[in-house]
């Protein structure tokens, strides 16, 4: 099964398609209603950019970059699933390099899945239906077979000439007497005939291959299987079955129109059409991929603009064709880009900072660094140790957490996720105090120097409730005299921890390679140090410290 951040950000997504689908397709219902007194063509085109704007959409979506609008995007708000708080259950200090981020609601991950399902189910079906009427169209075209009589061939090079077709169009006559003639094929487009169609009288062969052919002229078969896709994608969405009936509807006007641009008489045209209907059966309704030249449906309709000598019938003009797709991708493209208040793939990073007393630490900088994307988020915890980043975009990242008097604290990876929240307790540690001492052959001490300071070591306030440990009393090591003849130097470096009595405890040598001789004066000189005991909110505390005692030659 797919994980539940997963399933519910592609139900995101759908939800996303959706509503900026009906913004796109509620544009062209208006703007072809504002277009009826035009011709058909001009609608026809506006429903045609409408569905491939439909199929782009989601592409669109996932390419361009994200432009967000608090305006536009609360129409969505309420459709996208929210997402709970994290829960703020402790955790311990985190070595591995993979955190586990907290869920959301089991209930939405479920919902989201059963709509997601219930899509899938649709979309399915509907895409089948498509796939089974091209191939019953492709299995027919198998058994027609082609018409070759010179009258059929000079009718159609004439008229081919007629709509500037360039193509070569193939003409079938299948087994079926009662078959209605249809079209499909864009690249290489075949006119479907019934059985006996040769017989036809001259005005009749004219009417059908005029109509037929202006469908190839105008691509109407590859703008109807575009229509039928999009009905199978969005196929819960009335507004795509508006367009794609709509755009069949305008389809047949439209060839209507050039059948008697062309010199067709619309009486004559009526009554062709009206006796191919009444005798011939409708057969293309079986074939969805395929358009029929008498479809009963929309017959009436079609009869009456014919005979109306008020109707728009101009072919579609070269700027028409050029400016309403530039105007549709001038409102595709932004519609796209722009990123709805709940489709933000984003999470929430939240938690708090505590010292190993369980106090809030203050004041401490939390980054996160997206090395992916080359990004970094930094914020600073309040009074009581507790931080938050709001809705960084999803990604893997690294948490670093920087306080000075403390150990650096880091995750290596933090996945991110939509609608996810990370939240976790950081105990932070206190960081190591470094001394660091040089021994000469006259036993002389040079500056001892802090590594988390500069110039001599003071008691300094160097977190919001950590006091830096201070040397009271140090014993100067001895240079051995067996190293200084054998000209034998080197570092001592010594772990030790600085009890809450000020004494150095557990001595040990972390370099076992040094001369014996210097590692025992730089062990007896050490362990008769004292310091003043850190303090943790006032109180003293046990703390590491490394201290590295240099013996050289060179004074």
């Amino acid at each position: 099964m797919l994980p539940a951040a997963t399933v519910e950000a592609s139900l995101t997504f759908l939800l996303a398609c959706t509503v900026k689908l009906t913004v796109l397709l509620a544009s062209a219902y208006v703007i072809a209603f504002a277009l009826r007194s035009r011709s058909s063509a001009l609608r026809h085109h506006v429903w045609a950019i409408a569905i491939l704007g439909s199929l782009l959409l989601p592409v669109f979506i996932l390419l361009l970059p994200a432009w967000h609008s608090a305006t536009l995007g609360t129409a969505a708000a309420a459709l996208i699933p929210s997402h709970g708080a994290a829960s703020n259950s402790v955790s311990p200090l985190v070595s591995s390099t993979t955190v586990d981020a907290t869920t959301s609601w089991p209930i939405v991950s479920k919902f989201a899945l059963v709509i997601l399902l219930l899509w899938f189910v649709g979309f399915s079906l509907a895409f089948l239906r498509l796939v089974v009427g091209l191939a019953r169209l492709a299995w027919v075209s198998v058994r027609s077979k082609p018409i070759f009589e010179d009258a059929w061939m000079r009718e159609i090079l004439d008229l081919s000439n007629t709509f500037k077709i360039s193509r070569s169009v193939r003409l079938l006559e299948c087994h079926s007497t009662l078959a209605m003639p249809l079209t499909c094929g864009l690249l290489r487009p075949i006119i479907i005939l019934p059985a006996g169609a040769a017989q036809w009288p001259e005005d009749r062969r004219r009417i059908v291959l005029s109509h037929e052919l202006a469908h190839i002229a105008r691509h109407d078969w590859f703008l109807q299987i575009c229509a039928e896709l999009a009905r199978s994608l969005y196929w819960f969405h009335p507004l795509v079955w508006l367009a794609a009936t709509s755009l069949r509807h305008e389809s047949e006007r439209a060839c209507d129109d050039a059948v008697l641009l062309s010199g067709v008489a619309a009486c004559q045209y009526a009554s062709q059409l009206l006796d191919l209907a009444r005798t011939l059966e409708n057969s293309g309704r079986a074939w969805s991929s395929a358009l029929a030249i008498a479809r009963p449906s929309n017959l009436e309709r079609r009869f009456a603009a014919m005979l109306s000598s008020s109707i728009n019938r101009r072919h579609l003009s070269v700027k028409a064709k050029f400016l309403i797709p530039l105007f549709a991708l001038g409102v595709l493209v932004p519609l796209a880009a722009l990123r709805l208040p709940a489709e933000n793939l984003s999470g929430k990073v939240s938690g708090s900072i505590h010292d190993p007393s369980d106090t809030g630490v203050a004041n401490a900088t939390i980054i996160m660094s997206n090395h992916a994307a080359n990004t970094i988020d930094m914020t600073t915890s309040d009074r009581d140790g507790n931080f938050s980043f709001k809705a960084l975009p999803v990604g893997n990242y690294e948490l670093q957490v920087v306080k000075p008097g403390f150990e650096a604290y880091r995750i290596s990876e933090v996945a991110l996720q939509s609608g996810h929240d990370f939240s976790r307790v950081i105990m932070l540690q206190l960081g190591s105090i470094t001394e660091r001492l040089q021994v000469t052959p006259d036993n002389s001490e040079k500056p001892t120097v802090a590594e988390t300071t500069s110039g001599k070591p003071s008691r300094l306030r160097i977190g919001g409730s950590v006091e830096a440990a201070k040397i009271t009393t140090k014993v100067q090591p001895l240079y051995p005299e067996s190293a200084k003849s054998a000209g034998i130097s080197g570092t001592v470096v010594l772990h030790a921890v600085i009890g809450m009595d000020g004494r150095p405890l557990s001595l040990h040598v972390m370099n076992g390679q040094i001369d014996p001789d210097l590692a025992r004066s730089a062990v007896e000189a050490v362990s008769q140090w004292r310091y003043q005991p850190t303090l943790l909110n006032g109180d003293a505390i046990e703390v590491d410290t490394t201290i590295m005692v240099n013996f050289t030659l060179q004074p």
